[in-house]
């Protein structure tokens, strides 16, 4: 705080929401409404009247410079200045019961980056809500009735370095790479013009790209012998070549060369990144032999709830003959056709295999959108395959990552799965990896300890009665070699838990914890600076994680209906399970 009080910090975990923690480094006595009140009759000291003497002739008000009061009122904020910085230097930490001292500021939003006013009347944080992060404000005025979090902005760009002006007023941040600013009374929000011009020597920067990229692996790389691999050898083989390079891009290939002989997982270089056609997707699938024998887009899949199957009247079989109008044939890329045209109305021509042509207009999603609906397919897919070769006994849950909103769905398939099943095939195969094992490994390692009833209801886990996630059923885990990153963290937890038997092929060996290092042109590189080790306490980089059933699915079985690997998953189980 500005007069040295107290202090303000940011505290949080990545699954969980973040607060705002206030800690008075000097106790306080607290302040009440109710002396406000009563300041308003106390007494006061009279102030002297200075009588208005008329002077003749004209009135002049002499210049600010030589204006005794302005000189007073100079005086006054230089030794109001100099209090407070005194004060700031005189403050001494009481530090009996600080824990005590600690509150953490009820905000409703996930918080971060916190600054106080200048002023010390207000506290400025970044907060995310409802998946946009936007500036909030909170009143540290003790007095004030039921504080809450007030919000400055309300765009969805990601923002960052928000900074108080001197004069407590206005804040300035970055969103999406703009400088702004904002009126804190108002919320009026206005963008800085900047400009900037700047003269690139391409020849001098890529040494110092180079240079940057391998010192920030001789000194965060978590392995000290580098793999066995001799690091000031590595610098004096690809410094000529990057002086050679002609390109940006010529660059960052090499230097992707230098770091592949380190021989290690999430590493990479990166350039800025590029703007790339936004392709509008129609939910459908085509036969791909037709399309390149006779330039017909026959259809052989309806994705669920994607656009054409929320549009209606298209059918597998019928022919997409033209698009707003633009016909169809060999030599059409329907990608062109539908470029940036994600949430916009399009019209198709549909051709049935018999009858008249018809139109049909339907909205397309971004590709992400339909990769997202293409994979819960393939779930409830998994889903129903599961409680058809095991009679219904078993559930079925896959996490494609580990992530947030990964752990999140995880928990409503599991509500929705646990009720009626015996036990549950978790999957895991083709995971790429996130933060969250522990939460997940902590549904299914909780284990029952008491039943409620509700007199009237059927009898459940206390647990899931008192609101706690738990999963109380047998599982088996399915990976296999495209299991990766936090999936190895999730397989080495579930072994070591011995939560039950591991399915399918070994993890990749493909686990460091990694940071992401921003270089000074815009490039990035990637830094393995933590050691992951298993509970024998060896690497987890380069060494998968075991199965207790080898089992490798035959070439091409992926594009049958059939999955040896769930098979065997099911077969454990129930053997587990009995009866």
């Amino acid at each position: 705080s500005p007069d040295g009080t107290f202090l303000m910090f940011a505290s949080g975990q990545r699954t969980e929401d973040g607060d705002v923690v206030r800690v008075d480094l000097v106790p306080r006595a607290p302040k009440f409404r109710e002396d406000q009140f009563r300041d308003l009759f106390g007494p006061t000291s009279p102030q002297p009247l200075t009588p208005r003497t008329q002077q003749p002739g004209p009135q002049t008000t002499p210049p600010p410079s030589s204006s005794p009061a302005t000189r007073d009122t100079a005086a006054q904020s230089d030794s109001s200045a100099s209090a407070a910085a005194a004060a700031r230097r005189q403050t001494r930490i009481v530090f009996d019961d600080i824990r005590r001292r600690a509150t953490a500021l009820p905000t409703g939003v996930d918080a971060s980056e916190s600054a106080v006013s200048p002023d010390g009347k207000t506290l400025l944080f970044v907060g995310r809500a409802a998946g946009q992060t936007n500036l909030y404000t909170w009143s540290l005025d003790e007095t004030a009735a039921s504080p809450v979090a007030r919000q400055l902005t309300s765009t969805p760009g990601f923002k960052s370095s928000a900074a108080w002006s001197p004069d407590s007023k206005e804040v300035y941040y970055l969103e999406s790479g703009r400088a702004n600013v904002v009126t804190v009374e108002s919320r009026a929000v206005k963008p800085l013009a900047m400009n900037a011009e700047v003269d690139v020597d391409f020849t001098r920067d890529r040494s110092v790209v180079f240079q940057q990229v391998w010192s920030y692996l001789r000194d965060n790389f978590f392995d000290p012998a580098f793999h066995g691999v001799d690091w000031n050898a590595m610098r004096a083989e690809y410094e000529p070549r990057i002086d050679g390079a002609r390109t940006p891009d010529e660059m960052r290939r090499i230097l992707t060369l230098m770091i592949g002989e380190l021989n290690a997982s999430h590493m990479g270089v990166g350039g800025p990144p590029a703007q790339t056609p936004y392709t509008g997707r129609l939910g459908l699938r085509f036969d791909r032999g037709e399309y390149e024998r006779d330039g017909l887009l026959r259809v052989t899949e309806i994705i669920p709830l994607g656009p054409a199957a929320l549009a209606g009247n298209i059918n597998v079989g019928d022919v997409i003959a033209a698009v707003d109008g633009a016909p169809v044939g060999r030599d059409t890329n329907i990608d062109s056709l539908l470029a940036y045209r994600a949430g916009r109305q399009v019209t198709l021509r549909v051709a049935p295999k018999s009858g008249d042509s018809r139109t049909v207009n339907v909205r397309p999603v971004s590709t992400g959108a339909e990769k997202a609906l293409l994979y819960r397919s393939w779930v409830e897919s998994r889903r129903a395959y599961v409680a058809r070769v095991s009679g219904g006994r078993l559930g079925y849950v896959h996490m494609i990552d580990m992530s947030d909103v990964a752990l999140r769905q995880l928990y409503a398939d599991l509500d929705a799965e646990q009720h009626d099943r015996e036990g549950m095939v978790v999957d895991v195969r083709n995971n790429n990896g996130g933060f969250v094992n522990a939460y997940a490994l902590d549904v299914l390692s909780r284990r029952p300890y008491l039943g409620m009833q509700t007199r009237g209801y059927p009898k459940t886990p206390a647990r899931t009665q008192l609101g706690q996630r738990s999963l109380e059923l047998p599982t088996v885990l399915v990976t296999n070699q495209h299991s990766l990153s936090d999936a190895e963290d999730f397989t080495e937890g579930y072994r070591t838990q011995k939560l039950g038997q591991v399915v399918g092929e070994p993890t990749a060996g493909w686990i460091i914890f990694t940071w992401n290092q921003a270089l000074f042109d815009g490039t990035s590189v990637r830094l393995p600076r933590s050691r992951i080790t298993g509970a024998d306490g060896t690497d987890m980089e380069l060494h998968p994680r075991p199965v207790d059933h080898l089992v490798v699915r035959p070439m091409g079985e992926s594009y049958t209906e059939h999955d040896t690997q769930l098979d065997a998953a099911v077969r454990v189980l129930l053997a587990q399970i009995g009866r």
